[in-house]
């Protein structure tokens, strides 16, 4: 396993107080990720944390509107993530279950690949499994399972995502605009009726095998925060910027949706963390999706400050605090959460999540790029 190095020099950015051991969760993130969409979420939270200037919401990601070039030995993420993607296959994991799991891989693979060209040819062939062979709904949705077709909210971090920087390498606006679709897709099928205090809300799962009609918070969070990247790819690459403008509109008003339907049924905005099922009063409270849409509010606040103002960072800080006071100081757990491989369960975890020690560190780097720019306050 890759051992974090941990001098001044090789975390420069963390140059806002946690107010946590950031060290510490960062162990724990490496420590207990296991599978494909683990391994990506921890690259991406890594990537943001150790090397901003590489992530999509860095003020110029793209030099020359281009993927750039990285020594990938001193970029903690790749390092981290490299031995994961495999090069010889049609998917950057072996995975016989998922669709979009394995695409969760894909920015880090697109990245190695600017230097080592089978990484890149690898992200490719995820590309065309996508969008030539993976099942789809009726609709044109792409499939988050292989064998059934069934639309889960967690495909939103995978796999638009990956399009959407794909996009940027190809120098191709057609994989962006698809992007955008699989999103509006998607939310064709799992939007919540748009009535009552739950409209806004994503369903979980719609299909014949595990369909899932709550509305659960860390898939809300998965599909804002996949969202979010897009936009941002969007936003902070030319050819797209200027000619995807209804598209950037769509983007903000879905995550709009979202954030106003979490805030809407949040029963305690004051000091708790989110439900792990929001709108049921029967669910445990859980780090993991308060942690993950919290980050969504602090970068739209930033890409969208005409409809993201005051009221949601407040909102946000009231959930970040919340979320701080459930890290251990001794072993850099954050707990209770959601089990990840099984969402359905009500005992809480409190051995570590995988997904949830990362969306702690996207909700920092969130937080501390928004303070950086002005936006928040420390």
């Amino acid at each position: 396993m890759h051992t974090p190095q941990y001098s001044s020099e090789a975390l420069p950015t963390c140059n806002v107080n946690p107010g946590f051991d950031i060290f510490k969760v960062v162990i724990q993130v490496k420590r207990l990720a296991a599978h494909s969409w683990e391994y990506g979420t921890a690259a991406q939270a890594l990537l943001e944390l150790y090397n901003p200037s590489l992530s999509v919401f860095s003020a110029a990601p793209f030099p020359a509107d281009k993927v750039p070039s990285v020594a990938i030995s001193s970029t903690d993420s790749l390092v981290y993530v490299k031995p994961h993607i495999r090069v010889d296959g049609e998917t950057l994991i072996l995975d016989d279950w998922g669709v979009s799991d394995p695409a969760a891989l894909g920015v880090s693979a697109i990245l190695i690949g600017q230097t080592e060209l089978q990484y890149l040819h690898a992200a490719r062939r995820q590309v065309e499994y996508l969008l030539k062979s993976a099942p789809r709904l009726q609709n044109g949705a792409i499939s988050h399972r292989r064998g059934i077709v069934e639309l889960w909210a967690d495909f939103g971090y995978m796999v638009p995502p990956f399009l959407a920087y794909y996009s940027v390498v190809s120098n191709d606006l057609a994989v962006m605009k698809e992007a955008v679709l699989q999103c509006t897709l998607y939310r064709q099928i799992l939007l919540n009726n748009p009535s009552g205090s739950e409209r806004g809300l994503w369903h979980h799962i719609v299909g014949p095998e595990k369909q899932d009609l709550g509305f659960w918070s860390t898939s809300n969070g998965w599909m804002a925060a996949g969202m979010t990247r897009v936009l941002a790819t969007i936003c902070k690459w030319g050819p797209a910027a200027g000619t995807m403008q209804g598209e950037q509109k769509l983007l903000v008003r879905y995550i709009r949706e979202i954030i106003s339907g979490v805030m809407r049924v949040d029963d305690d905005a004051e000091t708790g963390l989110l439900r792990n099922y929001l709108a049921d009063e029967s669910w445990f409270r859980e780090i993991s999706g308060t942690a993950l849409l919290a980050s969504v509010v602090y970068r739209m606040v930033m890409l969208a400050p005409a409809e993201f103002g005051k009221h949601d960072i407040e909102w946000a800080d009231n959930k970040r605090k919340a979320v701080l006071q459930h890290i251990n100081a001794e072993t850099g757990i954050a707990a209770p959460a959601v089990q990840p491989l099984n969402h359905l369960l009500r005992e809480p975890l409190v051995s570590g999540s995988p997904e949830g020690q990362s969306f702690v560190l996207l909700m920092y780097t969130a937080w501390r790029d928004c303070v950086l720019e002005g936006n928040c306050e420390e």
